[in-house]
């Protein structure tokens, strides 16, 4: 055994019915590096990281923690042996305070088996300070950020002293200066000989932050690289097994009649006189930082949010939406920036969640009609390049991106003209983006209106015929695909004029 190794994941394997997650994986990490591991949606990362953290077990193969073998038996035990993983879905509790999350069933005690609070807020407070996060360890989490979430959820698996720490896209929901925060953090524990295994689709982080980069594709390893001896496109093919000419494939449309417009749309608090419109083939971005009030904006128009004044038009009638269903009458769809949560129901099955928003067109007196179901449910698996077994597969088995796929489905199916994409791309692979983003553009050719929320800049530089920026709630600029620039949206997102 190679003594600088920290872990060895040797000839790991693991099947699903009908599905080879992992074909005799071997997966090694050095003492004090940052390993990145990298691929497609449904490559086999996140079932290899259950693995190491005793949620799974593996059909065969071995592990090795500083050269002894070991069987990891639960995530109680992978704790124990000092295993930290930080999942991209939260696993908090929303009405215990940060502190209380942070040291959940390891809370400080005195005599009696009291709780230890002044104690544990010292800890938390020292934790989270060495995060950079500011944060109350006192503050309740359902009243926090989603990035202040995510930074609870660092907190916490920094609390328990791990010597290996995975990390499961731990940027997707950070700001440009938390995220720095996280790599300066993860540049301490380095010094300290804590092992990183960083996920993430987003590949200049990876150039950024790590010493080794793993490629994993249809659960086998590509190959392992020293990070410095590689570029982009080296990664991308490895990945996807073929050149992406374009992340960007934006095709010019001429834009149509007016679709959407919004007037003067307010909610007390959160959005303050908003005016926009959209037309059909364009692709309008909307840019902002996080807490702008970008969600918040489409949770109003698709009527899932109450709004205190403002008129909706949909092309040029007035409209009432005071309810999703009366969106979806009205021809919209809205694309959730959290597709488990809001954009699927995870315990049906991929034909039922394709027909969910429109059963009507597939019902007669009120019973469904199921081979109109996976009829319809097959030509959008074939239409969005949706890899499944079948359409009988529970979605929460899918990956990321092809659970993304059947939302979109979802929509379409209801016939929508005007759809709002809240970060349609996060948390998805590079080629799984590239097809999303083809879409798009398939979708504003036919006559669609697309309104885009994304934190990507490059994004919605790449995508967008035109530009609002958000801040505090309100438009604060408008920019042209020709005059925009990351300089020209940040200065505008952070209160410029």
């Amino acid at each position: 055994m190679n003594a600088k190794l920290v872990l060895q994941m040797n000839h790991i394997t693991k099947t699903y019915p009908g599905v080879t997650a992992l074909d005799d994986v071997t997966f090694q990490v050095r003492h004090g590096e940052v390993h990145a591991l990298v691929g497609e949606n449904g490559a086999g990362k996140s079932t290899l990281m259950k693995i190491l953290a005793g949620a799974e077990q593996a059909d065969g193969g071995e592990i090795f923690l500083d050269g002894q073998a070991v069987n990891i038996t639960s995530p109680l035990h992978a704790i124990e042996l000092g295993i930290s993983i930080i999942y991209q879905e939260f696993n908090l509790v929303p009405y215990l305070s940060v502190a209380e999350n942070i040291f959940l069933g390891r809370e400080p005690v005195r005599a009696w088996g009291l709780i230890n609070w002044p104690e544990m807020y010292r800890r938390a407070e020292e934790i989270l300070q060495r995060l950079g996060a500011n944060l109350n360890p006192r503050a309740i989490v359902s009243t926090l950020s989603v990035a202040q979430q995510q930074m609870v959820e660092i907190a916490k698996a920094i609390s328990v002293n791990a010597h290996i720490l995975a990390m499961d896209e731990p940027s997707a929901t950070l700001t440009e200066h938390e995220l720095e925060n996280l790599f300066q953090l993860i540049r301490a524990l380095k010094e300290q000989e804590v092992s990183i295994i960083y996920i993430s689709h987003r590949l200049e982080e990876i150039f950024e932050i790590a010493d080794r980069v793993t490629v994993l594709r249809d659960g086998q390893v590509v190959g392992t690289r020293n990070v410095a001896e590689v570029d982009r496109n080296t990664l991308i093919r490895m990945m996807v097994g073929r050149e992406l000419k374009e992340s960007f494939p934006k095709r010019p449309v001429p834009p149509g009649r007016e679709a959407l417009r919004v007037e003067h749309l307010s909610r007390r608090g959160v959005l303050h006189d908003i005016s926009f419109s959209l037309r059909e083939g364009e692709i309008v971005g909307l840019a902002g930082l996080v807490g702008a009030g970008r969600t918040e904006l489409a949770r109003a128009i698709f009527g899932a949010d109450p709004k205190d004044s403002g008129r909706i038009y949909i092309y040029g009638q007035p409209v009432e939406i005071n309810h999703p269903a009366e969106a979806v009458r009205h021809g919209l769809g809205l694309v959730t920036e959290d597709r488990k949560l809001q954009g699927l129901v995870l315990g049906m099955v991929l034909r039922e969640n394709t027909t969910l928003a429109n059963l009507g067109s597939v019902s007669r007196l009120g019973f469904i009609n199921r081979r109109a179901e996976r009829e319809a449910t097959e030509e959008f698996i074939d239409r969005l390049s949706i890899r499944t077994p079948s359409t009988e597969v529970l979605v929460r088995n899918l990956s990321g991106g092809n659970q993304q796929k059947v939302v979109l489905a979802k929509w379409l199916f209801t016939r929508a003209n005007v759809l709002i994409f809240d970060e349609p791309t996060r948390g998805i692979d590079v080629g799984s983006k590239v097809e999303i983003h083809e879409l798009m553009n398939d979708l504003v050719a036919q006559g669609a209106a697309i309104l885009m929320i994304s934190s990507e800049l490059p994004e919605i530089l790449g995508m967008s015929d035109r530009i609002l920026v958000m801040h505090e709630g309100r438009i604060v600029g408008e920019l042209s695909r020709e005059e925009a620039t990351q300089e020209k949206i940040m200065h505008l997102a952070t209160g410029g004029r």
